[in-house]
């Protein structure tokens, strides 16, 4: 999947910021519910947990919050968040970790997640 989204995008320009960094930063800004790629860019230059996880060394320079927009955007359209998604609730189910008794939601959050791309 990750192949088949670089493969047109041989024109030159900016590097692009590999997509299981990608993905995994994406994470983060989830699970901490940082509010921008600003502020994830900035949170990801000193917090040596984020880069740890991302695979960011320590000396690696952090990405400009535009090219990781616009790299984020690029796994969004190719449907990569989806599929990692499935595969996550996949291995969980394998793993027997599913439980379809009670499930509840923050609609905060939802309704902070649903303004995001705007």
């Amino acid at each position: 999947l990750f192949a088949g989204m670089y493969e047109a995008d041989i024109k030159g320009g900016r590097p692009s910021i590999a997509p299981e960094k990608l993905l995994r930063a994406m994470l983060i800004q989830v699970l901490y519910s940082i509010r921008s790629e600003r502020q994830l860019m900035e949170q990801v230059q000193y917090n040596l947990l984020f880069r740890w996880f991302i695979g960011l060394a320590m000396d690696d320079v952090v990405w400009v919050p535009t090219v990781f927009t616009k790299n984020r955007e690029r796994l969004i359209r190719h449907d990569a968040v989806i599929e990692f998604f499935n595969e996550v609730v996949n291995i969980a189910g394998k793993n027997d970790l599913l439980s379809g008794e009670h499930f509840s939601v923050d609609g905060t959050l939802i309704q902070a997640w649903a303004g995001h791309k705007s």
